[in-house]
C-alpha cells in the first residue's frame, strides 16, 4: 500500500510539473492509472484531495487556476518549486540539526526530520556531529514531555488566545488563566510560556509542567501588543531566574547541591557540615532552592527566605 501511494504521488507530481497549462481533475484522472481504477467519483475525489494535500505538505507548490469557462485546473510551476542555493555554512547546519532534535519527543518529529532532509537534498552541508555517531553515549536533547507543549506552540504560531488551568507552586489548587501566548522558551530543562495574562492585565510567564488539564483555544484577536522576540526572551529569563539583580547568601549541606555550587560566586567552608555560598539572586530562585529540601537554608535576603518557607509550607500541606 505504501509503495502504491508513493507511486501515485510521484505520478501526480510529474503531471503537475510537466504541464505548461493547468490540468483539470478530469484530465488528471484520465492520466494516472490509480485514479482510473478508483471506484467512483467520490472515491477519486477523496483520493485526489488527500494526494494534493500530501504533496503540498512535502513542499510542492501547487497552484489552483480557474479558466474563462469556470473550470478549475492545477499545475506546479518549475520556477516556483526550485529552491534557491543553500548558503548555510557547517556551523549553521549544525545549529539546524540540533534545533530539529527539540521535536524528537513531540508529534512534530516527522515534520522536522523531513524539513532537514529537504535542506540537505538542496545542498545544505552535512555537519560533523559527534553526537550522532552510533558509539556516542552523549546526545544533545531538549526534552518535551508536557502535553501542553504542542497546543501552546501552535497557538503562539497562529496568534490564538488560550485558556488553561494553572497551579502556582504556592497554591493548593489550580486557577483558570486566559492568556494571549507569545512564545515558548526552554530554560534549565523546563519549558515556559510567555504571554499576556488577560485576567491580570499584565505579561506573565507560565511553567508548562504546572499547567493541568487541556489547553483550550479561544476565538478572537489579541488585545495586547506582542513584543519583539528579544524582549520576550528577557522576560522569560527574568521570571525563570536567569537574570540576577541581587546576591543571596545561603547555607548548603556539605557534599550536596552541586548545581548551586556551580552557580556560586563565593563558597566558604564553615567546618560544621555546612558551607556558605553567595549566588546571583533573580526571580525564580526560591522555586529552585525548594528542590534541594533540607540541604539548603537561606540566610539572606529576608524576602527570599520568606518565599522559600512559604513554598515549603505549601508543599507540606499539599
Amino acid at each position: 500500500m505504501a509503495i502504491a501511494k508513493a507511486e501515485r504521488l510521484m505520478n501526480l507530481a510529474l503531471c503537475l510539473l510537466g504541464t505548461r497549462r493547468p490540468l483539470s481533475k478530469r484530465e488528471l484522472r484520465e492520466s494516472i492509472e490509480a485514479y482510473i481504477e478508483a471506484a467512483g467519483d467520490d472515491a477519486f475525489n477523496r483520493m485526489f484531495e488527500r494526494d494534493k494535500d500530501d504533496l503540498r505538505e512535502l513542499g510542492l507548490v501547487i497552484e489552483t487556476v480557474e479558466n474563462l469557462d469556470g473550470e478549475v485546473g492545477y499545475l506546479a510551476r518549475r520556477d516556483s518549486n526550485r529552491l534557491p542555493p543553500i548558503t548555510l555554512d557547517a556551523e549553521e547546519a549544525a545549529a539546524l540539526g540540533l534545533a530539529a532534535k527539540v521535536w524528537q519527543q513531540a508529534r512534530l518529529a516527522a515534520a522536522a526530520s523531513g524539513a532537514l532532509q529537504k535542506l540537505r537534498a538542496a545542498g545544505m552541508p552535512e555537519a560533523e556531529d559527534s553526537f550522532d555517531t552510533p558509539h556516542s553515549t552523549l546526545e544533545p536533547r531538549i526534552p518535551v514531555h508536557e502535553a501542553a507543549f504542542e497546543p501552546l506552540m501552535l497557538a503562539c504560531r497562529d496568534r490564538r488566545p488560550v485558556v488553561f488551568d494553572y497551579r502556582k507552586s504556592t497554591a493548593a489548587r489550580p486557577e483558570q488563566r486566559q492568556v494571549e501566548p507569545w512564545t515558548l522558551e526552554c530554560w534549565r530543562g523546563h519549558w515556559y510560556l510567555a504571554g499576556w495574562d488577560r485576567g491580570r492585565g499584565a505579561e506573565r510567564v507560565f511553567r508548562l509542567s504546572r499547567i493541568t488539564g487541556r489547553v483550550r483555544s479561544r476565538a478572537g484577536a489579541f488585545t495586547a501588543p506582542v513584543p519583539d522576540v528579544v524582549t520576550v526572551r528577557e522576560t522569560v529569563e527574568t521570571w525563570a531566574g536567569e537574570t540576577a539583580t541581587r546576591t543571596a547568601r545561603i547555607r548548603l549541606r556539605a557534599g550536596s547541591g552541586y548545581p548551586l555550587r556551580a552557580r556560586a560566586t563565593a563558597v566558604t567552608e564553615r567546618g560544621d557540615g555546612w558551607d556558605e555560598l553567595e549566588i546571583p539572586y533573580g526571580h525564580g530562585l526560591d522555586a529552585w532552592l525548594v528542590e534541594f529540601g533540607p540541604d539548603v537554608v537561606v540566610v539572606e535576603p529576608a524576602d527570599l527566605r520568606a518565599d522559600v518557607m512559604e513554598r515549603l509550607r505549601a508543599v507540606a500541606t499539599g
